[in-house]
């Protein structure tokens, strides 16, 4: 039986989707980290850097959502190019890793900037909103010619960029988005169709996260503002 802490940010949602798709049994642990419990001393033991996703498998611990998918694929050998397989092995770290450092990452800032930060941020709002639509643009232009990330076969890949890829017009601001990105809809759209994804979507039904972004969530996901107040965070 596999331990799963997760929310449902894109990162635990992904490895919420290969669970599902590996028909492992697992218990899923609701994090709330608008409350606080990712700096919880249990959950911190098992992921001290205080995020979500972390699985434990039978003693295994595994934090960082692409570390998770890649352990996973590894130990039940599914949804991974083999390792003789080496130009496909290349191509799989070298997406994922790419989904992990620039897509995740970037997306993630630009939501931040859009959504989350104080105004009269012009500047860091314009850098990551320009880096995420360079790095969906990448993409898009890669599944052009592409059915799925390693060409014809379903994968981890896959997996991670459905996570993100759910969240492009918030990302990027815009309810047109899907008019300049039609291959990430036409991807995502067919991963939305698999049963295992409606079952990790349904995951996150499961408990009911604060929804509020108050003060105390704020200091919670951003403690680094307490700085401005001259407060230890």
């Amino acid at each position: 039986m596999i331990d799963f802490y997760y929310n449902a940010a894109p990162n635990p949602m992904k490895v919420a989707l290969l669970l599902e798709e590996l028909g492992l049994a697992y218990t899923a642990h609701p994090v709330d980290t608008r409350k606080g419990d990712q700096f919880s001393p249990a959950f911190q033991s098992i992921n001290p850097n205080s995020k979500v996703p972390a699985i434990v498998d039978n003693g295994a611990v595994v934090f960082d959502s692409n570390a998770i998918l890649l352990f996973l694929s590894e130990k039940y050998g599914q949804f991974a190019p083999k390792v003789s397989d080496a130009v496909q092995r290349a191509a799989m770290y070298s997406w994922l890793m790419f989904i992990a450092t620039g897509v995740g990452p970037f997306s993630g800032q630009a939501v931040h900037f859009r959504h989350a930060a104080p105004p009269n941020n012009d500047y860091a709002l314009n850098r990551y909103d320009f880096e995420a639509h360079r790095h969906w643009g990448i993409v898009e232009k890669h599944l052009e010619q592409h059915r799925y990330f390693l060409g014809l076969d379903y994968s981890i890949v896959d997996m991670a960029f459905w996570g993100w890829a759910r969240m492009v017009p918030f990302v990027l601001g815009k309810d047109s988005a899907w008019l300049e990105f039609p291959q990430i809809k036409r991807l995502l759209d067919e991963i939305n169709a698999r049963d295992a994804a409606k079952r990790a979507e349904a995951l996150k039904t499961q408990h009911a996260f604060k929804a509020e972004l108050d003060e105390e969530a704020k200091n919670f996901l951003f403690p680094q503002n307490l700085r401005l107040k001259g407060l230890n965070p």
